[in-house]
């Protein structure tokens, strides 16, 4: 099944999303992101091509509010959820760090997830209980055991909910360097990489994380919320905060830090 995915998942990056980079129309949703005419090919082929890996429905970025709550509430034995583009700003402004995110998910937990950058051509890829891997080779690519003064660390402070602990990440900066590059999906594989060493989001949706969050656990990775109730099965599972770092004892200082400064 994850082979399939994989297939999928990179055939429509080549033949609805690529084909429109630098040259598809765009506009900005009510809530301020953007849309392009490729999400919207894409969100399509794949609500045709996925049923024939596994026979349930899909639920993707650019449906309505209801369909994806009906969705979710209706189909807990199985459901696909898609972002046919993360980091749709990038890609319609030229900057080609993007990427297509599927998750098959069974009672609230992503059982399969695939990542897909089809710029660089790296497909993450993930089954729960069997590991992770970037183009065949198990995640994460490296181990670096760092202090939290040496971390790279992706920080979206724009969506810490917490005007204290958004103030204090800019001030007291308790990381090294910090990385925010316009894709959650993305950061997510980074982290499973060991490329960044830390993360906290405020609040991503529920097709930023369902495949990113298994890929990132299945490479050995740590997480929490802000809120502090467990990942997969909290009450926010359209909207979830993050905290996650690689190494087991930069997470425990990284958490420490933010639950000292919420």
């Amino acid at each position: 099944m994850l082979h399939q995915l994989q297939n999928v998942v990179r055939h429509i990056a080549q033949t609805e999303v690529m084909p429109r980079f630098l040259n598809t129309p765009a506009y900005r949703k009510e809530d301020g992101s953007m849309l392009s005419e490729a999400d919207l090919a894409a969100q399509q082929a794949f609500a045709a091509a996925l049923p024939l890996i596994a026979d349930c429905p899909m639920l993707g970025e650019e449906m309505t509010v209801r369909e994806q709550t009906d969705l979710w509430q209706q189909h807990g034995t199985g459901l696909w959820v898609v972002d046919p583009i993360d980091g749709t700003n990038n890609f319609v402004n030229g900057l080609p760090h993007f990427a297509i995110s599927v998750a098959y998910v069974q009672g609230g937990r992503a059982q399969f997830g695939v990542i897909y950058n089809p710029v660089s051509g790296e497909c993450f890829a993930a089954e729960r209980g069997k590991g992770a891997f970037l183009n065949g080779t198990r995640l994460p690519l490296r181990r670096v055991h760092k202090k939290l003064n040496e971390a790279i660390a992706g920080v979206e402070i724009k969506y810490l909910r917490s005007g204290k602990l958004s103030s204090r990440m800019n001030t007291l900066a308790p990381f090294g360097t910090i990385r925010s590059m316009g894709s959650s999906t993305l950061d997510w594989c980074y982290l499973a990489c060991g490329r960044y060493d830390v993360y906290v989001h405020g609040g991503q949706k529920l097709w930023d994380y369902a495949a990113g969050a298994l890929i990132f656990e299945e490479a050995g990775g740590c997480l929490d919320t802000l809120e502090g109730d467990d990942f997969w099965s909290g009450e926010h599972v359209f909207k979830r905060s993050v905290i996650a770092a690689l190494d087991p004892a930069l997470f425990e200082r990284w958490l420490g830090w933010i639950r000292e400064n919420q």
